[in-house]
């Protein structure tokens, strides 16, 4: 294994941007947006979340390049499903940010689930991928409009275990 060596390679603009969903319960989603959730401000802190793990990319992912990044923006919309996160990463530099926009998409989810799981243990985190990428040699790539993900049904039931009577056990 060995980190590649980009240092031949010129400074220019790159763009990535990664976005994933998060379904849930109708009730976890009007919680979240009515600022009802126990633990506080829960796209606030998926916001933060999101850039602060852009920044620290390179710290969970092996052979990634440390880079200085010009801007990230971390942006979650409420959906039917439950909330979409996208991220969009931006830096000057001699390699791309797609790495740091797919990390930054993963730890927002994730701090969604982790504020709400004590009302919502059905919530299912999906469809993590890259949608764009600009600058470098290699030039831009978007995803395909067909390409995107298949919308999956509504957010699963409530599971929640319920005590059968005694003369059925």
């Amino acid at each position: 294994m060995k980190m590649v060596d980009v240092g031949d390679k010129p400074k220019t603009e790159r763009v990535a941007v990664a976005t994933a969903r998060l379904r849930m319960l109708p009730a976890t989603r009007e919680r979240i947006l009515a600022g009802k959730v126990e633990k506080g401000d829960v796209l606030a802190a998926a916001r933060l979340a999101g850039i602060m793990a852009a920044k620290r990319t390179p710290d969970f992912v092996p052979l990634c390049h440390p880079i200085a990044l010009a801007g990230v923006e971390v942006t979650l919309t409420p959906v039917d499903e439950g909330l979409d996160v996208r991220v969009r990463v931006k830096t000057v530099d001699r390699t791309g940010v797609e790495m740091e926009a797919l990390t930054a998409a993963c730890a927002a989810a994730l701090t969604v689930y982790d504020m709400c799981k004590s009302v919502d243990r059905g919530m299912v985190i999906e469809a993590v991928q890259l949608d764009h990428k600009s600058g470098g040699r290699s030039g831009t790539w978007e995803r395909e409009a067909e390409a995107a993900p298949v919308k999956k049904p509504a957010a699963p039931k409530s599971r929640r275990k319920t005590a059968r009577p005694r003369s059925a056990r």
